[in-house]
């Protein structure tokens, strides 16, 4: 049995040893004789039966062709069926007493054979893509006995590939990025094409990349599809995105190719190619002597148009003037120079202070150091505000001192105080009464204090007074100070011996020896109590059994009990006279 093809191609391989036979053109046959088969494969061009019978010829470029391979154009159209092949028998003498069958995939559905003429022809436009080849078999029949005429024949129809698939990009669009500033030719991103054609056969499926939409910006490798930078210099500051089109063409990118494209979004990456900036060279900040030293009193913004840590600043205050009495900070969300106070201000004192302020990139890129420099400076003037502040006493603590006993209203001292601010109002002065008795007054226009009752050292020594002083014009600015009075001391008060005091005298008492220490006290200061003399009184009759000698200044010392006074110790009583057993005759 002969089974007849198309052969407008070559046939390379023969099964075994077959000698191979070249057919080029229309019209032209090679027959081999295959090894133990009685029957041998035809090529001829691959045709169509026309409506009146004849057949016309499709001219497909030369390639090989395997020896039991029918060839069919996939995506056939038309309304007649294409003609794949003919089968043929050595035994069919054209009587039709041979019937040919065919069977395997696709027989009686996709293939139809006419069992008289052994013509094969496809029913269904075919897709390579689904399904490359079908494994079928042919048989010749005879119809008489309805047996074989030679042995089964196992042949394929391979689905020849046309381009009918255009490139495809499965995964696109894409995001990408590349840094600000590349050099040119520095690799962006890749993409890569899929052609569903056959790969083996023709242009079909081969790529060529091009860019439609991203010039002169970025350029495609047109066999890898890397597409690299192509223009030096871009700024992410200027521009920051970029969306390039990439396309990919069939058939080596001939005329005719089929395809597709992607997008490619790219993005410029920061790098630190923008010093920091001042928007103004000069500043101005109006800070009230009444701001506290560790809190903020203000802030100063440099810009940097770059991002994340290439637009970190770091603030300082390069003079001595601003450095002493102010610090700087970095806000790190904000990225603002704060600036606090680190010293108390006075605006009677210093009016107004000069910074100059450097703004500095800590984090640079020695790649764009001809860029630089990296920092920028600015003058910040600020202004101390005047506060009403409330007035100041000369001293911390006043210690003032009168005499006991001295007459109501006797000047005891005077508190003074002023008022800190330019306008220097006038003070007023008062007594906070609320832990003190009304012993003292004062001036409320000159701070005089007097006393209001008579005092008394022995009673209270120590007055402890608490003096308030207040602007005439805002009376609601207190100051404060604490007062101590010291109540000096007056001799006004008697010695005084103790009377309760009973003496027992042992009758073997030796004559001389001392029987009783007589003491006496005195409330009064002892600056002021001098040296106690002791004596009988002149009106007590004299008992010669006793005698009381003054010890003439010795004394001892005692601290007594909420009087400060002094206990002094200077007579003696000697027994002169020996008695047997009491004091008084019978």
């Amino acid at each position: 049995m002969r089974i007849l093809v198309p052969t407008s191609c070559l046939c390379p391989v023969l099964l075994c040893l077959c000698v191979l036979e070249r057919s080029y053109g229309s019209g032209h046959h090679a027959i081999s004789k295959l090894p133990g088969r009685n029957h041998s494969l035809t090529h001829s061009h691959n045709q169509t039966r026309g409506p009146n019978g004849e057949t016309e010829v499709h001219h497909r470029p030369k390639r090989g062709w395997i020896w039991n391979q029918f060839f069919v154009l996939e995506e056939h159209i038309g309304p007649d069926a294409q003609y794949v092949g003919k089968l043929h028998s050595n035994s069919d003498k054209g009587d039709g007493s041979v019937r040919y069958i065919l069977s395997g995939e696709g027989a009686g559905t996709i293939f139809i054979i006419d069992e008289s003429t052994g013509d094969i022809h496809a029913t269904k436009s075919l897709d390579r893509e689904k399904k490359t080849h079908y494994v079928l078999h042919a048989q010749a029949i005879d119809r008489n006995t309805n047996k074989p005429l030679e042995p089964e024949s196992e042949f394929i129809i391979k689905v020849q590939d046309i381009n009918d698939n255009a490139p495809k990009f499965p995964d696109g669009p894409f995001d990408t990025s590349v840094a600000e500033m590349s050099e040119v030719g520095t690799s962006v991103f890749q993409v890569t094409a899929t052609d569903a054609d056959d790969p083996t056969y023709g242009n079909s499926a081969r790529v060529v990349y091009s860019i439609l939409q991203g010039q002169p910006y970025f350029s495609v490798d047109p066999k890898t599809g890397i597409i690299r930078t192509a223009l030096a210099g871009m700024d992410r500051e200027a521009r920051e995105h970029y969306t390039v089109v990439i396309q990919a063409k069939d058939m080596a990118g001939q005329v005719g190719g089929l395809s597709g494209s992607t997008t490619v979004n790219i993005t410029l990456t920061d790098v630190n190619d923008n010093p920091p900036n001042f928007p103004q060279k000069n500043y101005q900040l109006y800070v009230p002597e009444s701001a506290q030293v560790g809190k903020p009193v203000g802030k100063i913004r440099a810009t940097d148009e770059d991002l994340g840590i290439n637009a970190e600043i770091k603030y300082s205050i390069m003079n001595s003037e601003g450095a002493t009495t102010f610090s700087i900070h970095t806000d790190r969300d904000t990225r603002e120079g704060i600036i606090s106070l680190k010293k108390p201000l006075n605006f009677e004192k210093k009016k107004s202070y000069t910074l100059h302020i450097e703004a500095v990139n800590p984090h640079l890129d020695p790649r764009f150091s001809h860029l630089g420099p990296y920092k920028d400076t600015a003058t910040l003037k600020i202004t101390v505000g005047d506060v009403d502040e409330p007035p100041v006493f000369s001293m911390d603590h006043y210690i003032l001192d009168v005499y006991e006993n001295s007459p109501v209203g006797t000047e005891v001292g005077s508190v003074t105080a002023h008022d800190p601010d330019s306008k220097n109002s006038p003070i007023r002065y008062f007594i906070d009464r609320r832990n003190e008795d009304s012993y003292f007054s004062i001036e409320a226009d000159s701070g005089m204090i007097r006393t209001t009752q008579v005092l008394d050292r022995e009673k209270t020594p120590w007055h402890n007074l608490s003096v308030s002083a207040s602007e005439v014009d805002n009376p609601s600015f207190l100051s404060h100070v604490p007062v101590t009075v010291q109540v000096l001391d007056k001799n006004d008060n008697p010695p005084e011996i103790p009377t309760d005091e009973d003496i027992i005298v042992c009758e073997s008492i030796r004559p001389g020896q001392v029987i009783q220490t007589i003491s006496a006290v005195d409330k009064d200061d002892f600056a002021n109590g001098q040296h106690f003399s002791f004596s009988l009184p002149s009106w007590m009759p004299i008992n010669p059994n006793f005698t009381l000698k003054d010890n003439g200044g010795i004394y001892l010392l005692h601290q007594h009990l909420h009087t400060h006074s002094l206990v002094f110790y200077y007579g003696f009583i000697y027994i002169f006279t020996t008695f047997i057993r009491c004091l008084s005759p019978e």
